[in-house]
């Protein structure tokens, strides 16, 4: 189902429209944080929240390496987990945590960037974030288009969403053509082609790379068994194979898996409630929608509700992802009065572009 119409305020722009969302839910927002004082605490909370997840990780990783845990429910409890480290990142990259202590600040973006180590470098991560925040849903948000926003759905699609470092080699042809074009129109300077370029080559070491190749190196591997178990069942691989897989498979069941799973959750409702190529600049109202359909669930059960909530953020920035939870059945009525679109699922076919008639990327 669509709701896009508001409810009253046709006479309103959309800048005014904008006003009108932060002011009623800082609102509600203002309510929330004089009703629990213990809000105020933000660093605390938001460190408590880190050493939580982490805590119930590594109880994980202590419950596999014993054998007392299943492992595909070792594999989801740290997928959880680690969506919600994600959201503190996200908090982090806007300084809402220990804003005024470095070196606790940076002790955090290290800690959720350890245990989620497929992921971009947070330190790099913040440049394009706060890029996507001032042209959200433009041709120059390299953010939401790493993660696949603006191309048009199929099999190719599909199987890039839960792997940045698959998608950036399917893609980088197409990428670096349209990077060179945003050079050529003016959208980007040389400081910004040499910041892409950087974040290209090094944003993804020391641990994203390696633990890819481990996890193509693991696929592959099961790949040919399952083949030679069919055309010569008697085969057995080199002992050096079996014993590198047998180093390298809690690695990939522990710190490879779960992310890739959280990941897909995450990266597919992102590209899909932001929209893309055709959106305004600066305009917040046509910038994402909320995504929050029943069927859903799944996939926002490991990334923390993002789909109902990021929308807010927009209007928001500087409110903790755990205010937003607070915040969003009020937030949502206030949204869907001025006319946020929630669960324009023609966004699927239509590229994610904003404009109602189907676009091509």
């Amino acid at each position: 189902m669509e709701i896009n119409a508001p409810l009253s305020n046709y006479e309103l722009n959309d800048k005014e429209k904008t006003s009108a969302v932060y002011k009623e839910i800082s609102e509600t927002s203002k309510s929330i944080r004089e009703k629990y004082p213990f809000l105020k605490h933000q660093n605390a909370i938001g460190f408590s929240i880190f050493a939580l997840c982490v805590s119930m990780i590594l109880w994980s990783v202590y419950g596999y390496l014993t054998a007392q845990w299943n492992t595909w429910f070792v594999v989801f409890w740290i997928a959880f987990w680690t969506s919600i480290l994600h959201e503190l990142e996200h908090d982090l990259i806007h300084r809402l945590y220990f804003k005024d202590n470095p070196v606790m600040h940076n002790l955090m973006m290290f800690g959720v960037w350890l245990f989620r180590p497929l992921t971009l470098n947070p330190w790099f991560r913040r440049q394009l974030h706060l890029h996507h925040h001032k042209y959200s849903g433009t041709a120059t948000d390299m953010e939401e288009r790493g993660v696949n926003n603006g191309q048009p759905w199929g099999f190719l699609r599909l199987i890039m969403t839960p792997d940045l470092i698959f998608a950036g080699i399917l893609r980088s042809k197409k990428m670096r053509a349209e990077v060179r074009q945003l050079y050529y129109e003016g959208k980007f300077t040389k400081d910004d082609i040499d910041n892409l370029r950087k974040t290209s080559l090094y944003g993804f070491w020391p641990f994203g790379i390696p633990l890819h190749l481990m996890w193509y190196s693991f696929v592959m591997y099961y790949a040919v068994f399952a083949v030679m178990s069919v055309v010569a069942p008697l085969a057995e691989m080199p002992a050096w194979v079996q014993a590198y897989i047998g180093f390298i498979s809690p690695v990939v069941i522990l710190f490879v898996v779960p992310n890739l799973i959280r990941q897909f959750c995450l990266h597919f409702i992102t590209s899909n409630m932001h929209y893309y190529g055709d959106v305004e600049r600066g305009n917040i109202m046509q910038q994402t929608q909320v995504l929050n359909v029943w069927w859903l669930f799944p996939f926002q059960l490991f990334c923390f509700n993002f789909g109902s909530t990021h929308t807010i953020h927009h209007f928001m920035v500087q409110e903790t992802f755990y205010i937003r939870q607070l915040t969003a059945p009020a937030a949502h009525r206030v949204l869907q009065k001025y006319g946020v679109r929630f669960n324009d699922l023609g966004t699927f076919f239509r590229a994610n572009r904003f404009n109602k008639e189907e676009a091509a990327s």
